[in-house]
């Protein structure tokens, strides 16, 4: 290791990992580590500085959110810039690679079928057309809301959630837009915690560094986070905000049980943690309550009509902790007045109308006939999954490493998504893949394309034939 890294210093007021952030952004802008200069592993650089490597993976992940370090998988941690980049330095998870589409089927990320949409939303567009009139031309406002506010209520009515009513809902240009806007107003100080799942969506991260926050991810087991690593990152890191999807963990399709849940309930109410609660991939009728329905004082829960009617409209919404839903709307008030009265209309005729609900029931089906043929191929392997969920979490046999996995399926014509690509910079990223089911395709497409999958799983590279 160049001595350069060894001369670095820890010490100083405050956490040491801020104070060895500091003197590492410091020697970026000084030109002492050049642009391209590949860094120290974690362990390298904690052995020479006398730090723990936990000290060093926090300050190369906040260097690395600002833009001055780059993390790339398989090959280490480089200087990127001399100053820190303004504005996000990553693109949205869905549009990483848009080329690789080309003569290739998507597995990357779930798309809804067509069972009628097109046609629910131009009959919804024929009768709105006669009722334009010159409100259409002024701002919007929170209080027009107030009759859509109430269909999402009855949109949710088999969902146990605990009290709520249609003040406490907070509409949203959809679920990426309700993290963003519940970040912001749950968040204070200079450098707020979040924490998140290890493996997690990566919308959770991008909210929180579009918030100017540190995140933190906890370990996990088949249910989700741990108890024991929560109530840990709270005592050391003194969090804010707890991002979670209990109900289909993204991506490894775990379920949080009841028990768990009320411990996790149970240590956010002893830090006063608020929850970000992530229902956007959820079982339609789920027999567990909600975390909000055991701690509706804390917990935002997060939806939208993305996964189940149709993206394109970009609508979600919040249910708010009890008491905090004129917050909730005061904040989106700051960021766009309310809805755009076209997405509002729509989204009103598609309720009332009970065309949402009927292409909810249609896609759900095709979507769990179609994750069938997934399991049906990859069932024999070491394959996570549930009932009528989009997507399916495949740990790949001794031999393969993700990446190569990813690498040789996208060869084949088949693109699917690597574990590291929802962990944490320095986290852990095992050997394992997300299958997403898609819509957009015929079945026996996907079919062939998975059994393409299933074929190669078994021969990692090593026992390949030449």
């Amino acid at each position: 290791m160049d001595t350069i890294w060894a001369e670095l210093r820890a010490e100083g007021d405050g956490p040491k990992y801020l104070n060895l952030s500091r003197a590492l952004r410091d020697g970026v802008r000084e030109g002492r580590f050049a642009e391209g200069m590949q860094a120290p592993t974690v362990r390298d650089l904690a052995w020479a500085l006398k730090v723990t490597p936990g000290t060093v993976a926090r300050a190369y992940q906040i260097l690395t959110q600002e833009g001055i370090l780059e993390a790339t998988v398989g090959r280490g941690t480089f200087v990127a810039a001399r100053k820190a980049r303004l504005g996000p330095t990553q693109p949205l998870f869905s549009e990483l690679d848009p080329g690789l589409t080309q003569g290739r089927v998507d597995l990357r990320s779930p798309q809804l079928p067509e069972v009628g949409q097109t046609a629910a939303l131009a009959a919804a567009l024929q009768r709105l057309s006669g009722a334009v009139g010159v409100d259409w031309l002024r701002y919007t406002n929170q209080r027009a809301e107030a009759d859509l506010r109430a269909e999402v209520c009855h949109w949710m009515a088999g969902r146990e959630l605990g009290p709520y009513g249609a003040d406490d809902v907070m509409l949203t240009h959809g679920g990426q837009n309700a993290v963003n806007l519940i970040l912001a107003c749950c968040l204070r100080g200079d450098r707020p915690v979040v924490l998140t799942e290890d493996l997690s969506f990566p919308g959770f991260r991008y909210a929180a560094r579009l918030a100017r926050a540190e995140v933190v991810g906890l370990e996990m087991d088949d249910e989700g986070i741990l108890p024991a690593a929560l109530d840990a990152a709270c005592r050391r890191h003194g969090p804010q905000v707890l991002c979670l999807t209990p109900d289909t963990q993204n991506p490894t399709t775990a379920r949080m049980g009841g028990a768990r849940r009320v411990e996790i309930i149970e240590i956010a109410r002893r830090y006063d943690l608020q929850i970000i609660e992530d229902d956007c991939y959820a079982p339609a009728f789920p027999d567990l309550p909600a975390l909000r329905a055991l701690a509706p004082e804390r917990v935002w829960f997060v939806g939208s009509v993305s996964k189940t009617v149709t993206a394109a409209l970009r609508f979600g919404y919040v249910i708010c902790p009890q008491g905090m839903g004129e917050a909730g709307r005061l904040t989106a008030q700051h960021g766009f007045f309310a809805l755009s009265q076209p997405v509002h209309a729509l989204m009103l005729d598609l309720f009332r109308s009970g065309a949402a609900e009927d292409i909810r029931q249609k896609a759900q089906r095709e979507l769990s006939d179609r994750l069938q043929l997934v399991v049906h191929q990859l069932g024999g392997f070491d394959l996570s999954w549930q009932p009528g969920m989009p997507f399916a979490w495949l740990r790949l046999p001794q031999g393969w490493r993700a990446s190569t996995f990813t690498r040789m399926a996208e060869d084949a014509g088949v693109l699917v998504r690597p574990s590291d690509q929802f962990a944490m910079v320095h986290g852990r990223a095992p050997n394992a893949v997300r299958l997403a089911v898609v819509g957009d395709i015929p079945r026996g497409q996907l079919e062939q394309e998975v059994t393409a999958l299933a074929t190669m799983v078994p021969r990692p590279p090593s026992d390949m034939a030449v």
